[in-house]
């Protein structure tokens, strides 16, 4: 049996004024970098065999905070990236709508619908198959794979590994430094942990706990 653990990458000042990221290389924010380290305390007793990140900066910093004081090495894999969001990357969520009040893509749900100037779920999933089949033909029985990432890519993933069709891809959460995980078997996969951010508790100021 071999294990996957997915990792989104902390927040960054997009996140935190509601900005289109996709493809745009931007960095963890302050509270982004409290929240890998927390990952990496949530995860400190897991064996890690294998990690891989996406090449923008968030998800490479987040990964290297992880893998901080650990034997295996982290492999950059450009196929991890976000989803390419197009002339939608920069703006904030409301001058989308303004900007572009008939695009329907969240509604519409359709994987082959590309973003305007950008990708679609349909080729996101392309390169990240490419991913997995490498992973997959190269990682033994009884590893556990670390794959830090974003949401548009994790969601991929988590799609493709239990053999969900695209139309699902928008409705799993994942959460800025969200842990999820998903055990492989002889007769299939299994998703045993999906967006736990438990171990942020601690940073939410207004957290009643």
């Amino acid at each position: 049996m071999a294990r996957f653990i997915l990792v989104r990458h902390g927040k960054t000042e997009w996140n935190e004024t509601g900005r289109y990221q996709g493809c745009s290389d931007t960095c963890l924010s302050a509270t982004g970098l409290k929240e890998a380290e927390a990952v990496r305390q949530r995860l400190a007793a897991e064996k890690i065999d294998a990690m891989y990140c996406s090449d923008l900066e968030r998800a490479a910093q987040t990964a290297r905070i992880i893998a901080s004081g650990r034997d295996a090495k982290l492999v950059i894999r450009k196929e991890l990236r976000e989803i390419d969001f197009g002339e939608f990357e920069g703006l904030t969520f409301d001058e989308v709508g303004q900007r572009y009040p008939d695009n329907d893509w969240w509604t519409a749900r359709d994987a082959a619908q590309r973003l305007p100037q950008g990708e679609s779920v349909g080729q996101l999933a392309a390169r990240v198959d490419q991913f997995i089949a490498s992973c997959l033909g190269k990682h033994k029985e009884r590893e556990t794979i670390l794959v830090v990432a974003h949401g548009g890519s994790l969601r991929t993933l988590v799609c493709r590994l239990l053999g969900l069709g695209l139309e699902h891809w928008w409705q799993i959460g994942i959460d800025s430094a969200s842990v999820s995980m998903v055990e492989t078997y002889p007769r299939g996969m299994m998703l045993s942990v999906l967006n736990d951010t438990c171990h942020l508790k601690h940073l939410r100021k207004d957290s009643p706990w």
